[in-house]
């Protein structure tokens, strides 16, 4: 398992971002949260085997429609055993 925090800058808030994010991560079967920051962009921790997150990571590049993603910033994080995936608010 291996665990990484994406966060995502652009056009990212009010685009139902988050919303697609989780759908995708349960689609991938990915665990982790995405919520939204004060400076506008969106972050997600996102846990899984290295194929599922590196998937995730490659959507998250994308976005969903309506969303500009015009950069993405990835850290490593130790895993921390997450079930499931969130959306905090």
């Amino acid at each position: 398992m291996i665990r990484k925090r994406v966060t995502a800058h652009g056009e990212v808030q009010g685009v139902g971002f988050r919303f697609h994010t989780q759908a995708t991560a349960n689609r991938l079967g990915v665990s982790g949260v995405v919520r939204n920051l004060e400076d506008g962009s969106v972050e997600a921790e996102i846990e899984a085997e290295e194929g599922p997150v590196e998937r995730m990571v490659a959507w998250i590049r994308e976005g969903p429609p309506w969303s500009n993603v015009r950069s993405v910033d990835v850290v490593d994080l130790e895993p921390t055993g997450d079930r499931g995936f969130r959306i905090d608010q």
